[in-house]
């Protein structure tokens, strides 16, 4: 499976759409479109999974990594529109308490 990465730039945020599946053979394009976005000063992302049915643990990888940047250029990140099988995946590795999750896009917005 592929995984398409769509950015929309917004007036108080940038919101990275992603659709299709984050894993090893996936998780570089992730990586190529949000650490760019995530080393920059104050930003605010949120990370749209609503058509993202898997992540795997390079694709948690790429998350963590994105927080860190995040941290280092006074950023936030957030993740939106998770179904329940992928929220668990970030609720068993500890990463929802890390990093903001939240179920709709419209709460951030």
């Amino acid at each position: 499976m592929n995984l398409k990465v769509d950015i929309k730039e917004g007036n108080r945020e940038t919101v990275v759409f992603l659709k299709g599946e984050v894993d090893v053979y996936t998780a570089p394009t992730l990586k190529e479109s949000l650490y760019p976005l995530a080393e920059q000063k104050e930003k605010k992302i949120v990370v749209d999974l609503s058509n993202i049915n898997y992540i795997d643990s390079t694709g948690l990888g790429i998350f963590i990594g994105a927080l860190k940047a995040t941290d280092k250029s006074n950023s936030t990140i957030t993740i939106c529109g998770a179904n329940a099988r992928v929220k668990r995946l970030f609720e068993i590795t500890g990463l929802d308490e890390i990093i903001e999750i939240v179920s709709d896009q419209r709460e951030e917005v």
